[in-house]
């Protein structure tokens, strides 16, 4: 049965769910349900026939969710699931997915993604316990599809880690990836973020930062990493924020030895021996390993 969404008032962005008592056909198990990253408006139909007939809702913050689910005139037992979580709460979610139907919510957009909830649903599958999922948005994509930059391949990376050495270590990794990495970043963080962007992906790759997707205030912000880390160093945006970096593009024509070493003599007039291996493994498609050694050998010169 599906449940009522009363017309929306064009005066008032408040959808009004049914929620009267109803006997759902919706089996027992976990289901996981994409919420709103911004726009309340974009709640499916689907999200809101679970989320009335819900017996539990699992949530990151009852404050968050909470809000949502008074947008929705919806009343829910609600249990809080995050990072802090353990064995314990995860067998008791579990336990009552299997007597009834329990929904599984994030604070923003798809659970799962730069949230704990997989080992939940790890559990579940485990324990034989249906797992459904009533799909929506997710910023990553979002902003992927907002970016113009190219959509066929990307990584996502979600937070970088808070130390700069860890944070260097993973741009590393990412820096011959031959796809569109997607981030996830802070206001405070991010003019900083993106000058590390530029030392490791180098300077003149093209980039996107995008923030309140979906709301009154979005932006797309897009540009050189030079520029955009130019942009942001004094300036800590609001909101939420997902930045975007072009994929490396190996050079098309195969390269003599004098031609590598112009590249890496260049490289290193503005970068450490290492950052320029790791850049130039990118921008050539060469081994990183090879360039390092080469660069110290023209820098012992």
């Amino acid at each position: 049965m599906s449940i009522p969404i009363a017309p929306i008032d064009p005066k008032s962005d408040v959808v009004v769910v049914a929620a009267e008592d109803v006997n759902h056909p919706l089996c027992a198990g976990l289901y996981i349900v994409a919420t709103p990253i911004g726009n309340l408006g974009d709640i499916t139909r689907r999200a809101c026939d679970i989320l009335v007939a819900a017996d539990l809702v699992v949530v990151e913050d009852s404050r968050v969710t909470g809000k949502l689910l008074r947008h929705l005139g919806i009343k829910a037992r609600m249990r809080p699931y995050h990072d802090h979580s353990d064995a314990r709460d995860r067998d008791d979610i579990v336990a009552a997915a299997r007597m009834g139907v329990v929904a599984l919510v994030s604070d923003a957009g798809t659970p799962l993604i730069s949230d704990p909830g997989y080992k939940l649903v790890r559990a579940a599958h485990e324990s034989g316990v249906m797992v459904t999922t009533a799909p929506g948005a997710s910023a990553a994509i979002a902003a992927l599809t907002l970016s113009g930059l190219p959509s066929d391949r990307f990584v996502f990376e979600g937070f970088l880690p808070a130390k700069a050495m860890a944070r260097r270590r993973v741009m590393e990794e990412l820096a011959a990836f031959p796809a569109t990495r997607i981030f996830y970043e802070s206001g405070p963080r991010l003019g900083a973020m993106l000058a590390e962007a530029a030392a490791v992906f180098g300077p003149a790759t093209d980039g996107a930062v995008v923030r309140e997707i979906t709301k009154k205030f979005e932006e797309v912000a897009r540009g050189t990493l030079s520029d955009l880390a130019a942009r942001y160093v004094d300036e800590a945006p609001r909101g939420e924020i997902v930045v975007l970096i072009a994929p490396s593009a190996p050079v098309a024509e195969v390269l003599d030895q004098d031609a590598i070493d112009a590249h890496i003599l260049a490289a290193l007039q503005d970068m450490k021996v290492g950052q320029a291996a790791t850049h130039l493994a990118g921008t050539l498609g060469l081994d990183r390993k090879t360039l390092y050694n080469r660069a110290l050998e023209l820098k012992g010169k």
